[in-house]
């Protein structure tokens, strides 16, 4: 029973420690990544070695599976919770004549604008999140718009 209690704490520890290296070596420069990986593939002989354990192979099987899932959607969540919040600007260009109606339906969402000639009418909205993103593209589809969003990184 112990070797299997063991065996347990070392998968769900592998998992996060390979879904965190899988995440450096993406993210990350060639340091940290090259690091992260060393240390990764060291741990993982002692997991090897429980793995050939004297258990059954459907206790393996069913231990690797939940610890998987517990592992990977942990990391996960830890990483959502860890990404910085976004600024999304959306520049958008609308014939003068619905100006005023996409100003009207979008006003609680901060924006400037300024007419650029007779037809056309320069929108730029500043979405805290991508909710208020795809709420001004859709009025703005409403009103044969052309638009452009970009994501940037909250610096206040």
């Amino acid at each position: 029973m112990k070797l299997l209690i063991i065996f347990i704490v070392l998968s769900i520890v592998n998992v996060v420690f390979s879904t965190i290296r899988s995440l450096t070596t993406i993210k990350s420069g060639k340091s940290v990544a090259s690091l992260v990986s060393g240390g990764y593939f060291a741990f993982y002989n002692i997991v090897l070695i429980y793995t050939v354990m004297d258990f059954p192979m459907w206790q393996k099987c069913v231990i690797t599976f939940v610890c998987n899932v517990i592992g990977v959607w942990t990391v996960k969540f830890i990483e959502e919770k860890m990404r910085k919040d976004k600024m999304w600007k959306v520049e958008v260009t609308i014939p003068t004549k619905y100006a005023n109606a996409v100003d009207f339906y979008l006003e609680k969402i901060p924006h400037s604008y300024i007419t650029i000639s007779p037809k056309h009418t320069l929108f730029n909205f500043y979405c805290d999140t991508k909710e208020e993103t795809q709420k001004v593209t859709d009025v703005c589809n409403q009103y044969e718009a052309r638009y452009f969003a970009s994501e940037c990184q909250k610096i206040f």
